[in-house]
This record gives C-alpha cells, structure tokens and sequence, in this order.
C-alpha cells in the first residue's frame, strides 16, 4: 500500500449551528463502506464545538475512546461518577466496555473548543468501563513523538494504557523540526497533521490532511513550518470483542 493521503477536503464535513465536524470514517448519518476503518482504528473525528454547547448523555460499548483537546476546554460527564475538565494538551481515555453513559461539552461561554475523538475497536467484550486523562505538555512533545496512550501490555508508566494493540503518538514540531516512526513488520499507521506543515517523504502535508501507512520501513517527517501531529500504530491483524 505504501502512503496515501487523504486530503483536509475529502473528509466528510457537516455543520450545524453548534458544531462542526469531520469524519475520517462512516459515523452516525455518515456511511460510506470504502471508509470503514484503518485496521482496529474505528472511528477519527475532528470536531469543532461553539461556546456552551455539546453532546447530551449518550451510551457506547466495546470501545476504547481516545480524546484530544486541541483549543478550549471539554467537560466531560459520566455515569460512572467521573466528572472532569480536559484542557489543551491533555488526553483522555475511555474504556466503554460493558456499557458506560457519558455527556461532552465546550464549557466556556465565549471560546470555541476543538478536539479530536478516536475509536479503537477493544479486544476484549464487556470489560469494566474506566476513564482516566493526562497532560502532555508542548515542553514534552516539542520534536520528539511521544507515546501518549499504549496497549495495556506497554510497562510505559508514563502514558494512559488501552484494551488493544495500539499506540498513540503525539508531537509539536518547530520549523525545520524532524522526527521519526519505525514501523515494525505487519504494522501499519495512520497520520494526521492537526495543524501546520510537514513533508512525509516526497509527499506534502498540510493542516487536516491525513494519511494511511503501510508496508515502509521508516517514517520521516519534516516540519517545513511550525506543526502539530499525531501519529497512530496499528496492527495489521488484531483480536476484536474476543
């Protein structure tokens, strides 16, 4: 498969008065069933959520839900008694399992909020639901890929932990900033430029794009201006709902 790219214009958008949405993959009203998923990568919407508005309480299960603040604040509810507020740089996750209930909204009044929210397919069905989140500071991720949530396998204290053989990766580029992704065999990635500018090989990249990875040895990416990514790996087979 090599790399392909999906530009920022060929994900699907929809708007409404409170909020404005892009869906890497069939979701809700959107179906499309040459985009389904990326391996156990689900679900990847970029949101964008105007000031005292949100998501009602709404039910999930057999998922892990992995979330990004961007811009703003999200205040996240749920009826496990969690209550919480994600600031930018901090990333939450969400094991769904058996069946949890939960409510997002912007919590300001006057500033938007943008977020990214990505479904991971768990491995196992019914697990508890659990919720936990953690800041990784621009100091932390500044050219450099960090490890933010891993496979529950992963002894990496340092980051949130999921029901699946995945790795999320998060870094904030300076001009001219480089770093680097070995993909190891039967692995493959997803990546997605949240803003600026980077080469991807001989492939150009700008805010919103994303691309699927296969079958390469060794990612390079460049910022040719100051850029903001996150990076996703992905087994190529993976147990679902065992």
């Amino acid at each position: 498969m090599g790399i392909k790219i999906i530009r920022s214009d060929e994900h699907y958008e929809n708007k409404t008065d409170w909020l404005r949405t892009f869906h890497h993959f069939s979701f809700a009203d959107y179906q499309n069933p040459d985009k389904m998923n990326f391996g156990p990568l689900r679900v990847f919407n970029d949101d964008e959520i105007q000031p005292s508005t949100g998501f009602d309480f709404h039910h999930h299960r057999d998922m892990e839900i992995v979330t990004y603040v961007i811009d703003g604040e999200l205040e996240h509810k749920d009826n496990q008694g969690n209550h919480g507020i994600i600031h930018p740089g901090e990333v939450q996750r969400m094991t769904a399992g058996s069946g949890i209930m939960h409510a997002e909204s912007n919590s300001s009044n006057d500033k938007s909020l943008r977020l990214l929210q990505m479904w991971v397919l768990a491995n196992k069905k019914n697990l508890t639901p659990s919720w936990e989140q953690k800041k990784f500071t621009k100091k932390e991720r500044t050219n450099k890929l960090v490890p933010v949530v891993v496979s529950e396998d992963d002894p990496n204290t340092n980051a949130l932990h999921l029901h699946q053989d995945v790795t999320f990766y998060l870094s904030t580029l300076t001009a001219n900033g480089q770093v680097q992704h070995k993909l190891k065999s039967e692995r493959k990635s997803y990546l997605f430029v949240i803003d600026g500018k980077i080469k991807l090989g001989n492939h150009t990249m700008q805010t919103r794009d994303a691309a699927m990875i296969s079958q390469e040895d060794n990612l390079v990416m460049r910022a040719e201006e100051p850029t903001e990514l996150i990076l996703i790996d992905l087994p190529e087979q993976y147990a679902v709902n065992m």
